[in-house]
């Protein structure tokens, strides 16, 4: 772990891109292994699923075997927290988008280099991350059926476990959560912000990336799975990114004003 935050500090170029680089390794070394673990024991997503799901009385005839609901996905203000968190990390990055626009209306001696290429990572990685990895790769083309959707929470598709390509769903599938991505690029962000605003920023920033993986988990949406790997896809490509995008020249501060 340490490894992995010394990355992202202040350091000579030399040493910051080799940081960065063992980083993104360390991260996604720990992402594939936590796949198999899950492809390995799949129980753990249906178990964890199982303990938000509330079962009922069929009242079709026994034409299936189980049925229920996720309750929590029927409480309005959870759904207001669900639309909040799916939208936040979009309206940071045209916030993010706007300020790099600026930046580049400065010339000469004005123009902030280390701002400019912080303002790109950010922006970079989320491209990269939760919106081509994840929802253009993954989600498209893995298949995976949201829990709500199998016949062990009252649907119709088979339970398929983490990594597997044999589920039935056709689009917008389970396998990994968009919204978790998203929620763990915003605590990325963290680490481009001067070191003194990091520790007050830490609580409110960790909050928020944590509330929807809860959320999409809580309502059936996504399994356990789905919402850690996605949000941990999100440092690996940020770790990637930051890696790739050092210049060899001298920087002082990475940051964003």
């Amino acid at each position: 772990m340490s490894a992995i935050l010394k990355a992202f500090g202040p350091a000579p170029w030399q040493s910051r891109r080799y940081r960065a680089a063992d980083a993104f390794k360390i991260l996604l070394v720990l992402w594939v292994a936590l796949l198999a673990l899950f492809n390995l024991l799949p129980e753990i997503d249906q178990s964890i699923s199982g303990h938000f799901f509330v079962r009922e009385t069929c009242g079709d005839a026994g034409l299936r075997n189980i049925c229920g609901h996720f309750p929590y996905r029927q409480e309005f203000n959870l759904q207001l927290l669900r639309t909040l968190s799916l939208r936040l990390p979009y309206l940071v990055a045209l916030f993010l988008l706007w300020e790099l626009a600026d930046c580049y209306s400065h010339y000469g001696a004005t123009f902030n280099a280390m701002r400019a290429r912080a303002l790109k990572v950010a922006l970079g990685s989320l491209i990269a991350g939760p919106i081509v990895l994840v929802n253009f790769i993954l989600k498209s083309h893995w298949g995976r059926p949201r829990p709500s959707t199998t016949i062990d929470f009252g649907g119709t598709l088979d339970f398929v476990q983490a990594g597997s390509m044999a589920g039935k769903c056709l689009s917008n599938c389970s396998f990994v959560s968009g919204e978790a991505a998203g929620a763990g690029w915003l605590l990325c962000l963290l680490f481009l912000v001067p070191r003194p605003l990091r520790v007050p920023l830490f609580a409110p920033l960790a909050t928020i990336s944590l509330l929807a993986p809860a959320l999409r988990l809580a309502f059936g949406a996504h399994y356990l799975s789905d919402v850690i790997l996605g949000w941990l896809s999100s440092f690996v490509v940020f770790a990637g990114v930051l890696a790739l995008t050092d210049s060899p020249q001298p920087e002082k501060k990475l940051k964003i004003e």
